[in-house]
């Protein structure tokens, strides 16, 4: 295709979303490579730089994994949510809201756009409550245990005046997942929910979830198949199939939740794919699924 066709394919696109607020959630993976992390923070520039208001969410588990095993703490996670004890936080704080957060700032400011570092503590974004012990089943071993997750936390409330004075003034918040309590108590919340409930509150007109496979895939003839479209209950549904599985299921859930609480779509992409971000909302086609209400 030539590049004047897909400016013209990308033109009403632009004129329909200018102004609007999306929310921009990136991958761990996304994140450690600057191979990915480089054309990624270009793609957002140009988003910014054509009208649209983003705002970048991100965790960094497999990151934190690996400052806890240099420093000699063992991780400890279950059912893939970690168990987040003093230490285990610590790690957190220094690679979320500093490493990471960091180097998504330099990236962005390489490419042009100007962005605020900021985690969930700052300004009282992110109100937080400790997550109870949880009873967990191990259907394949056939065992249950009671875990206490520690410093983990679920989001209770947003405030999201900061950010959208942030966002209202031409900047791109890049918000750590941390949180804390109205005692200062600061939990590590999952990326995905915390990028979901800022969706929620701000009233973005689209929430992307990057990750490192194409979209919500299902088997067809044996072969795994991209379902590039889904309504709320349709995913639900291939959700008591089983036809999802593993980590893709909270990552659904999250993208349900955020549309039938007022996100415009929500849209499930890899951040591998060389300008997915851009070709998944600037072309009818897409790249990974869309969740939206018909």
């Amino acid at each position: 295709m030539r590049s004047t066709d897909v400016l013209k394919e990308a033109l009403p696109y632009i004129r329909r979303f200018s102004g609007a607020r999306f929310v921009v959630k990136l991958s761990g993976e996304a994140v450690d490579d600057p191979l990915q992390l480089v054309p990624l923070a270009e793609e957002i520039a140009l988003l910014h730089y054509v009208g649209m208001k983003v705002l970048v969410v991100h965790g960094g588990g497999a990151q934190a994994t690996e400052l806890s095993k240099a420093l000699g703490i063992e991780p400890r996670i279950v059912q893939g949510r970690r168990v987040t004890d003093e230490k285990t936080l610590d790690v957190a704080k220094m690679v979320f809201a500093g490493k990471i957060n960091v180097e998504i700032l330099s990236a962005l400011r390489r490419a042009g756009a100007r962005a605020v570092g900021l985690s969930g503590v700052d300004g009282d974004i992110l109100h937080a409550r400790r997550r109870p012990p949880t009873r967990i089943v191990d259907h394949i071993l056939g065992t249950e245990e009671e875990v206490d997750f520690g410093f983990v936390g679920d989001v209770e409330d947003v405030d999201a005046s900061l950010l959208e004075y942030l966002l209202d003034g031409g900047y791109i918040p890049v918000l750590s997942s941390l949180g804390a309590d109205k005692e200062g108590t600061i939990f590590n919340i999952n990326a995905d929910t915390v990028a979901t409930e800022i969706a929620i509150a701000i009233r973005a007109a689209k929430i992307i979830y990057l990750t490192n496979v194409r979209g919500v895939l299902v088997k067809r003839g044996g072969m795994p198949e991209l379902v590039t479209e889904l309504t709320p209950s349709e995913a639900r549904e291939l959700i008591v199939q089983g036809e999802v599985t593993g980590g893709m299921i909270p990552k659904l859930e999250n993208a349900i939740r955020a549309v039938e609480r007022g996100v415009g779509r929500s849209h499930i992409i890899s951040g591998d794919e060389e300008d997915s971000l851009l070709k998944e909302i600037f072309t009818k086609g897409g790249t990974g699924t869309m969740v939206a209400l018909r």
